[in-house]
């Protein structure tokens, strides 16, 4: 009767556990927002071998989704051929990176932009531009934007960006930019640039990585500080989805190879996503970095600073090797003269 009594007791207790997992599992589910699902199915634009015989528009747009836009600069226009993101909220949108041209009849990168707002109370609504990182390249274009109204523009440098986001650890804990049932986390990324940092959207479940991760070079300004944001970004995700990773630049073809810097032709393009995998698979190619070059299948590692130090010391050494040379025949010779053999 006891052993009866007892298996009852622990049939009832494994019963009221599985029902309070699963209350909690539906709870969870309930408050986790779905993923808006959005399409890559697009060809950027390659630039050209020749530019001037092949004219391009100067922006291509990408409809990602309803409220998501994904713009690059021609290639003709910029080598860097820069991807600029738009997200719309309810109540305002936000623009990440201005690009890497400041004059509006080259790039008009302003107009393109507010012709992709929403009205909102008989004007356009309110947009706020953000940079991934501080680089010309990225906020070139901020100065069209100056004189707008309902525009509000965040600087570059790390106080700026941490004054409006309102880090007070940095670059420790995240910030978040709420657009109307849109939020955006904002998580610090210092390594390629000091005030670098990258968007999270929860709608799409999309990382906007800037340089800190693409199919391109990840050039390093302080390898240190990368890895401890590739930690950082890869904890943060650990409890959160992630469809795509979306960076600043695509310099790799589908082989892995990196183009020309400066090259305005890019055929046989990298496509632009990266994956999660890519994002996990950071922090350990960063550990094991021997600080000058390393390749990976999507991207590449690399530390100029490094690299240009190491090319001056093998020019050093070169030059020693020919000056000592140089001064060995000039000694053979006027041995030969003296002695007339």
């Amino acid at each position: 009767m006891h052993c009866r009594s007892t298996f009852l007791v622990v049939t009832w207790f494994a019963v009221l556990s599985v029902a309070a997992v699963s209350v909690a599992w539906n709870v969870a589910a309930e408050t986790l927002p779905a993923t808006v699902q959005g399409s890559l199915n697009v060809h950027w634009s390659e630039g050209a071998a020749n530019c001037s015989a092949t004219p391009r528009q100067p922006l291509q747009v990408h409809s990602y989704e309803p409220q998501t836009f994904i713009l690059r600069q021609n290639l003709c226009l910029s080598f860097e051929g820069n991807f600029l993101y738009l997200l719309i909220g309810s109540d305002k949108a936000l623009l990440i990176d201005t690009g890497a041209i400041a004059d509006s009849t080259q790039m008009p990168l302003a107009k393109t932009v507010m012709s992709l707002l929403p009205d909102k109370g008989g004007a356009k609504m309110p947009l706020l531009v953000v940079h991934t990182h501080g680089h010309l390249d990225h906020r070139a274009g901020d100065s069209q934007f100056a004189s707008m109204p309902l525009v509000k523009v965040i600087g570059t440098d790390v106080e700026a960006v941490r004054a409006y986001f309102g880090f007070t650890d940095w670059p420790n804990g995240t910030a978040q930019i709420e657009l109307g049932d849109r939020t955006v986390d904002v998580i610090p990324t210092p390594g390629h640039q000091s005030a670098h940092v990258v968007f999270y959207d929860r709608r799409t479940a999309v990382l906007f990585s800037g340089d800190f991760l693409m199919p391109g070079r990840l050039t390093l300004e302080d390898s240190a500080a990368d890895y401890a944001s590739a930690l950082r970004v890869v904890d943060f995700f650990r409890t959160r989805p992630l469809v795509h990773v979306l960076g600043g630049h695509i310099e790799l073809d589908t082989g892995g190879h990196s183009y020309r810097v400066g090259s305005h032709y890019h055929p046989n393009e990298h496509r632009l996503e990266l994956s999660k995998q890519d994002l996990l698979a950071l922090p350990s190619a960063l550990k094991e970095f021997n600080g000058f070059y390393a390749r990976y299948p999507n991207f590449i590692l690399s530390n100029p600073k490094h690299n240009l130090a190491a090319l001056a010391i093998a020019v050093l050494a070169v030059l020693t090797v020919a000056v000592w040379g140089l001064r060995w025949l000039l000694r053979r010779r006027r041995l030969r003269t003296s002695t007339g053999k």
